[in-house]
């Protein structure tokens, strides 16, 4: 009698377990393809690409440093769970570079940056032989990762190939206006002013593309120190040039910039915030500065309300 019940108990625990997997199976519960991402603004293309066929998690919201982040046991389940993995690649996720190389034996896992042209890529200054990570900036460049967004999604899944490449070409499409925009705002503040300082060098991408000479506190990556001697050569560039504004990041720490104002102050040079900008991280999700768009425009309309 005791082994009947012991049967029928580890049939009943086999059938929930059973359902179970069922009902968080991904792909087969909902027919979505389920993607991870590791910054936000990777996610934002998968949405705008995939539309009502993916179903998309970021593991790095607001405010969060992609050079200095550290995976969770929690957002290692995600990996782990997704389809198809999309990061930026170039370095930016450092300390997940061994995580994601791992990931990449079992499913799709894929450098969007590492798919531009390297003769469109800009050098790191300090690290010979380093590429910058921060392509985002430029969004002739950003377009090749929409392409290998979509082209990737297309080949995971063909039924819905016509879909994916009608919404990357809309996605495309207001891109290109942003691109247009950017360039018709930056041109209006006047040349000499065309200054932009920031935390850390994150805009070089942005300064080449958009004509505006950039300089950053720390260097590509915030894992550089800053010091008393960086904090000079940036007040004196500000002093020189007669520039009125730096900015903050979102994903940066205010003290280093506080740093530079201070330093002005005390070279007779008066120098104010010029308004925070999105540099690593998008906003919150939900706002407009939590899309790619809005992000980037805010960026723009920041710059040249207080440079112009």
């Amino acid at each position: 009698m005791k082994s009947v019940w012991m049967k029928l108990l580890m049939l009943g625990v086999l059938v929930i377990s059973l359902a179970g997997c069922k009902a968080t199976s991904g792909t087969e519960a909902d027919g979505k393809i389920k993607v991870t991402t590791t910054i936000a603004q990777i996610g934002d293309i998968v949405k705008n690409v995939g539309g009502d066929n993916v179903q998309v998690e970021s593991l790095m919201g607001p405010g969060i440093d992609p050079h200095l982040y550290q995976a969770s046991q929690g957002d290692l389940r995600k990996l782990n769970d997704a389809d198809v993995i999309f990061y930026n690649g170039l370095r930016l996720e450092g300390r997940m570079g061994d995580i994601l190389n791992k990931m990449s034996k079992d499913k799709p896992t894929i450098a969007v940056a590492e798919s531009i042209p390297t003769d469109l890529l800009l050098n790191d200054e300090e690290e010979a032989g380093k590429l910058d990570p921060h392509v985002w900036f430029d969004i002739s460049l950003w377009l090749h990762t929409v392409e290998e967004v979509k082209v990737t999604l297309m080949e995971m899944d063909e039924e819905n190939a016509d879909v994916y490449e009608e919404n990357a070409a809309e996605y495309i499409q207001k891109l290109e206006e942003l691109d247009a925009y950017a360039k018709e705002q930056i041109a209006t503040i006047p040349e000499e002013s065309r200054v932009l300082v920031t935390a850390h060098d994150a805009f070089q991408y942005f300064g080449e593309a958009y004509g505006m000479e950039v300089t950053g506190l720390q260097g590509l990556s915030t894992d550089a120190e800053f010091g008393l001697n960086d904090v000079r050569s940036i007040v004196d560039l500000l002093a020189e040039r007669n520039i009125k504004a730096v900015f903050v990041e979102s994903s940066i720490s205010e003290d280093s910039i506080n740093a530079v104002v201070k330093g002005a102050e005390s070279r007779g040079h008066t120098v104010v915030i010029g308004g925070e900008l999105y540099s690593d991280a998008m906003g919150a999700e939900g706002t407009e500065t939590g899309t790619y768009l809005g992000m980037f425009r805010h960026n723009i309309d920041t710059i040249v309300a207080a440079l112009k």
